[in-house]
């Protein structure tokens, strides 16, 4: 049952309701409880401005003007230049899905009470999110450290009445353009006067780099359901061995994430092939590691996944701003530095571009006479035909994009202010990073599904288990089977968008 109410307290929001928000879209409250404890925080903001208490940020400039004390009767018109000057972001808008989940991140992290807003600033965003109005964010300009700074003074600006946000047209598939005045009359609400503090606690946090770490994750996920069916697929196509995937083998392991892959992969393998009883007494005494090692490799994938739940799912209740109120502290620390969440997306760009690996290899192998039942490059006529061999070209090109892009961001740091934030997390690239990686994955894991599809088809009469029967129609329903040469390029981009679609999931046993 989808869920029509979202309830944000600051503390128990789950990485299952993240999965399900852009599908299902429930409307967005705040709690009660959060009410008040934001009004209680916006309550010691108020009391520091008026006794003249110097609190970073709510009465001194920022960065490398730290030192800079501002008289209380400035202090709003410091918080209204702060987004005007930080808005410095450039290159292509965020994804609307990614702007969705940066408000709707932002309203929980404000409304844990830390961060001396009112509470009418987390309504304000969630009525941007109920109304789907969504502000216009570059993707470049942040380095991961003293927040978002950039990305999230530009949705900042559409909530003060200065920005730009897209809503949706007739047209289902795109968005138009609204700008200043126009923003607030869709939304339905008054220009927000920023207070002490307030620019800066929606300016400051993390948001960007988490939904970039969370949307790699959530499409890691799917990705890896595709591989094991594309590994599976392969390994019958190429009339391969099943005994590499014994569950003996990887108990032997002591290695979860490797038993696991191996029952995902056998639950394809399980029932009776035409294929592999036509091999049980051929002389090939192993395969290849990316056929035969794909247990322990996506089990390593596995691991990395769970590691990043274990981090993000911490990471989406907490509170990243600075500096933060408890009771009638003002405590200056660093909980804006991503570096927590730029690991997490560097190291997911590392597992998520070994999927794209192994199965290139696997295409290559496809390509070849690993199968003496297979033409080379499953051309009907070789020499006449070049069946997939550019197919496989196609293939490698991306994965060599995925090498370079698999490079950490966070191993770089470049001082900024003045070198008073003198090391930065690069977090943001790295997500965007992470994404480009998954991109390219989906596309190679399609190249490998045509091929594989083809090559059991190839093998007509003999057939596969009853499980990748299921999956070779799925396919086929979409890419049919033309055994001569044509364009490949179609069926390949449609096998991609099944990949990223997440419906090849549905033949993997869950849990």
């Amino acid at each position: 049952m989808p869920e029509t109410t979202l309830v944000l307290d600051g503390s128990s929001l789950t990485l299952g309701q993240l999965r399900r928000f852009e599908s299902e879209r429930p409307v967005v409250r705040l709690a009660a409880a959060a009410v008040e404890r934001m009004r209680e925080s916006a309550a010691t903001v108020a009391a520091t401005v008026e006794s003249g208490r110097v609190a970073y940020g709510i009465n001194t400039g920022f960065g490398a003007f730290a030192n800079r004390v501002i008289p209380a009767a400035k202090t709003q018109k410091l918080q209204l230049n702060l987004v005007r000057s930080h808005a410095c972001g450039m290159g292509d808008a965020l994804a609307p899905e990614l702007v969705r989940r940066m408000l709707l991140l932002k309203a929980n992290s404000l409304a844990a009470g830390c961060s001396g807003v009112r509470p009418v600033v987390v309504e304000t965003l969630l009525a941007f999110l109920n109304a789907d109005v969504l502000p216009v964010i570059p993707e470049q300009g942040s380095v991961g450290a003293s927040g978002d700074l950039a990305p999230l003074a530009h949705l900042t600006l559409a909530l003060i009445g200065e920005g730009e946000a897209t809503v949706a047209s007739a047209d289902a598939a795109q968005r138009r353009t609204i700008t200043e005045e126009e923003v607030l009359r869709a939304v339905g609400v008054p220009p927000l006067g920023l207070q002490a503090k307030e620019g800066l606690a929606l300016l400051n946090g993390t948001q960007l780099s988490l939904s970039l770490a969370l949307e790699g994750l959530f499409r890691a996920e799917r990705l890896l359901d595709a591989a094991v069916v594309c590994c599976a697929m392969t390994v019958e196509g190429l009339a391969g061995s099943h005994v590499p995937f014994d569950d003996r083998i990887q108990q032997a392991s002591r290695l979860p994430g490797q038993v696991e892959a191996a029952r995902r992969i056998r639950s394809l393998l399980q029932s009776d092939s035409e294929i592999r009883r036509s091999h049980e007494h051929c002389e090939r005494v192993q395969d290849p590691y990316a056929v035969r090692c794909m247990p322990q490799v996506y089990g390593a994938v596995e691991h990395t996944l769970q590691h990043a739940r274990d981090v993000l799912g911490h990471a989406i209740n907490g509170v990243s701003d600075n500096p933060l109120i408890f009771g009638d502290d003002v405590l200056s620390g660093g909980n804006f530095h991503a570096e927590p969440v730029g690991f997490i997306s560097d190291f997911l760009a590392i597992a998520v571009a070994e999927l794209a690996s192994t199965s290139e290899r696997r295409i290559d192998l496809l390509d070849r006479r690993v199968n003496p039942n297979l033409n080379m490059f499953l051309a009907a006529e070789p020499g006449l035909e070049s069946g997939f061999m550019i197919a496989h070209v196609t293939a490698a090109a991306l994965v060599s994009e995925n090498k370079t892009y698999a490079h950490p961001a966070s191993v770089d740091s470049l001082p900024t202010s003045a070198g008073q934030e003198d090391h930065v997390s690069m977090a943001p690239w790295a997500g965007r990073k992470l994404l480009k990686i998954c991109s390219n994955t989906a596309r190679v894991l399609g190249v490998e599904l045509l091929a594989a599809a083809h090559a059991l088809d190839s093998l007509h009469p003999l057939t596969t288990t009853a499980e990748l029967q299921r999956v070779l129609a799925e396919v086929r329903a979409i890419a049919p089977f033309r055994p001569a040469d044509h364009r490949l390029d179609r069926d390949m981009t449609r096998l991609a968008a099944l990949v990223e679609s997440g419906a090849l999931s549905s033949h993997l046993p869950q849990g």
